[in-house]
């Protein structure tokens, strides 16, 4: 009899120990899943934040200040001399780099703008450097009559403007500041299409 009342106490002992032993499975397997789960969204958010460092701006050939739509229509490095051509005039050396710029401006309203009211003002690098135009020095180079700055009718083709810099061999990422002054004063850049 004593038996019997001990195996009883046995397999009560078993299903007890049995169903503490699932309960403790079925924590582990949660919280295995748990764990897992989590990993793979903190790496989906990982390759969707890298995906947008990764991601270089676009550069920018174009745009509109007032009425004046700007477009760069070349730019141009020039290595360090500038042959001037000429037989009373020197030609311009650098220990860094001569850079042209050619940017067209056009009228898109509906009135003329009046000359000096828009012009081209410094390169600028991605470091924030700027780069003063050089065309006082490179005045013989110079389209003649000079545009920058002209008249502009509505609609009518781009007016080209040309100006010259002497930059920084280390520069990167150069832009052209373009530039309104009337109705009020406004600024912008371009991005310059160098093999950098």
């Amino acid at each position: 009899m004593n038996f019997n009342k001990s195996s009883g106490q046995i397999s009560k002992i078993l299903i007890i120990s049995a169903m503490i032993i699932l309960v403790v499975m079925i924590v582990i397997f949660g919280v295995v899943k748990f764990i897992n789960t989590k990993k793979k969204s903190d790496s989906k958010k990982s390759e969707n934040s890298t995906t947008i460092i990764k991601e270089a701006p676009k550069p920018i050939y174009e745009t509109t200040l007032s009425d004046i739509k700007f477009l760069l229509k070349s730019s141009e490095d020039l290595g360090n001399i500038l042959n001037i051509d000429l037989s009373y005039g020197e030609d311009l050396t650098t220990t860094e780099k001569f850079i042209k710029v050619v940017v067209g401006a056009q009228n898109k309203g509906k009135n003329n703008i009046p000359q000096y009211t828009w012009d081209l003002g410094n390169i600028i690098d991605s470091d924030g450097r700027n780069f003063v135009s050089i065309n006082d020095k490179a005045y013989y180079l110079l389209p003649k009559p000079d545009l920058c700055g002209a008249l502009l009718k509505p609609e009518f083709n781009p007016v080209p403007c040309v100006k010259y810099y002497e930059v920084s061999k280390k520069s990167k990422g150069l832009k052209v500041m373009v530039m309104v002054v009337e109705p009020k004063k406004q600024e912008s850049l371009i991005d310059l299409n160098l093999n950098q």
